[in-house]
């Protein structure tokens, strides 16, 4: 008998080959670019697939519902999420033309400082609701897509997984005989700012 952590590998297994088979890339020309121009022509067909599931009505709704529940301040635009639904009235259309077109940019993020405990500030960058909405809606697509084939013990930003449950699995390391525990922080390694 499947415990049941093998039986949901193994439908996010199924359905990450599914989906991962809808949008396939076949080749780039160049160096990949958020540019629909430097995609091959054999490729714009799964590049535009990807991009129709994520302006699919239910996904977009998805989208909204989830930017709305987590709030949040606006960006530079000043456009807050209570704003949002009257914002997508009047934009929706040059938005996803823009989409459609591959000239949509995002606009530049607002920064903030908060201040740490220990001293100094911790740097913030907030895109507008917009730009959160859209990320989301990708997000959502994307997402069945890459995270069936990340590491189980992987716990950062992952959906349904907390840092409760990075402290559980190292107990259990730990009763099993196990006695290190490594924690990096990969932002330091590659020099990114925090």
């Amino acid at each position: 008998m499947r415990s049941n952590e093998e039986q949901r590998q193994q439908k996010i297994s199924q359905e990450s080959s599914r989906q991962r088979e809808a949008v396939k890339p076949s080749g780039y020309v160049g160096v990949p670019s958020s540019s629909s121009a430097q995609i091959a022509p054999s490729a714009r067909k799964d590049h535009n697939d990807l991009l129709e599931r994520m302006l699919e009505g239910d996904n977009l709704r998805l989208a909204y519902k989830r930017v709305v529940q987590n709030g949040g301040a606006p960006g530079v635009d000043c456009v807050t999420v209570a704003e949002l639904q009257a914002y997508l009235k009047t934009h929706w259309d040059t938005v996803k033309s823009e989409l459609l077109a591959g000239t949509y940019r995002p606009a530049p993020v607002k920064r903030v400082e908060i201040p740490k405990p220990g001293g100094g500030a911790r740097l913030l960058g907030i895109p507008t609701v917009m730009d959160r909405f859209l990320q989301q809606a990708l997000l959502q697509v994307m997402n069945p897509i890459f995270d069936a084939h990340f590491s189980w013990y992987s716990y950062g930003f992952r959906q349904g997984k907390r840092a409760h449950d990075a402290v559980k699995q190292a107990q259990t390391y730990i009763q099993s005989g196990l006695r290190w525990v490594v924690d990096m922080d990969l932002a330091k390694f590659f020099g990114a700012p925090r």
